[in-house]
């Protein structure tokens, strides 16, 4: 009998045109940033999101880092974000000097809990960083309720795992002042590492250009606006290679394609494990009326700790790599440094201890989803058996 194959967490796959496109990128002599890859890819992020402007760049770090640098943080200035997220979130703020303030996320949604936010503002906070975690919108009418009479507070969406979802019709991306998007191996669109800053008040275009492109006016150059660059601001070397944008814009032509086939994992493991979850005690993420995910994940919310972490190690034994997700920031050392003052968040930490992610990719196949499933749910009976025991 054949050795039943392993199923990994994550699989990137090669959708349309990439490798034509990596050719034709590396014959036409331009592979260094701002090419003409880069230019396809900007227009259709700008076409997605309705931005004034989008840049692309290295990671999604970068794109926090560059938003991050148009805020003009002073000495005192605090920015929001959530406990339950990737570090570069917060980290993004504190190399531009800024404090922070880690806010709890909702039961529901696992996106920033608006009620904790409002408890959270006063006269020091600069920006504030929702999460759409797993692609599904958190709760921005909440968000905005709470910001409504704080116009000089910024909205910088985190949107590494969004892109091409909806909140009541308006794309996630296009709801505050800056997104950032990721195009990381791990993400729905990929080109490898790369990210974007989407720019989404006209009035930051200009400076962004500047900082995005080592401190000079140099895209004003380019474009016309000036006879000559030179050296204005701050700024940093944030550019995507343009062999890397033409991955990226392969995969972009390819992007109703690879949204259909990730709708389709996620539903497939909702419809299998769906039936389960009263008699196993399971949570399947919840998708509030008029929003649209962008299926970048599955996760599975388990009892207790113990048990997810029994799940994975037995999902593992069985060669089915699942996985858990962020440990809390605001317990983390370098969370207590940068931290403005302790807050509890006692939403994320019960979260991050129950939640396992199950494998999740482009081409994952129906056999190998119902092979997942089985795994899991017999590894989550046998932990049920063990604790009743």
């Amino acid at each position: 009998m054949d050795k039943v194959h392993d199923i990994p967490f994550n699989r990137a796959g090669v959708e349309g045109s990439e490798l034509a496109y990596l050719e034709a990128a590396l014959r036409s002599g331009h592979t260094q940033s701002s090419g003409e890859f880069t230019k396809k890819a900007a227009a259709v992020l700008r076409e997605e999101t309705g931005a004034a402007e989008v840049l692309l760049t290295t990671s999604c770090t970068s794109a926090l880092e560059l938003s991050a640098m148009l805020l003009n943080l002073e000495p005192g200035d605090t920015v929001i974000v959530p406990s339950f997220t990737f570090t570069t979130t917060a980290l993004a703020f504190v190399r531009q000097g800024a404090r922070l303030v880690f806010c709890d996320i909702e039961a529901d949604t696992l996106g920033l809990d608006p009620e904790h936010l409002e408890s959270l503002l006063d006269d020091r906070v600069r920006a504030v960083v929702p999460v759409h975690y797993a692609g599904v919108p958190c709760d921005v009418a909440g968000i905005r309720k709470v910001l409504a009479s704080r116009p000089e507070v910024a909205v910088i969406e985190d949107n590494a795992h969004g892109l091409f979802g909806r909140w009541h019709g308006e794309p996630l991306g296009s709801l505050g002042r800056f997104a950032t998007q990721s195009f990381h191996d791990t993400k729905n669109i990929v080109c490898g590492e790369g990210g974007a800053l989407v720019l989404n008040d006209a009035a930051d275009v200009d400076r962004a250009r500047v900082l995005y492109d080592k401190g000079t006016n140099r895209q004003a150059f380019f474009l016309g606006q000036v006879d000559k660059y030179s050296w204005k601001d701050v700024g940093s070397s944030f550019g995507l290679s343009d062999l890397l944008a033409a991955y990226l814009y392969a995969q972009l032509e390819q992007r109703d394609v690879i949204q259909a086939k990730r709708r389709a994992v996620f539903e497939t493991y909702q419809r299998l494990l769906a039936p389960h979850c009263d008699d196993l005690g399971l949570r399947l993420p919840v998708l509030p009326d008029g929003t649209e995910s962008a299926y970048h994940m599955f996760y599975v919310l388990l009892a207790d700790n113990a048990s997810r972490d029994t799940v994975l190690s037995r999902m593992r034994e069985h060669g089915v790599q699942s996985t858990f997700h962020y440990v809390p920031l605001h317990s983390s050392d370098a969370g207590r440094r940068f931290a403005v003052r302790e807050t509890e968040c006692p939403v994320t930490t019960d979260i991050s201890g129950r939640l396992l992610r199950l494998p999740f990719f482009n081409n994952l196949s129906v056999g190998d989803i119902e092979r997942v499933t089985s795994v899991f749910l017999s590894a989550v009976s046998e932990a049920d058996h063990e604790v009743a025991s």
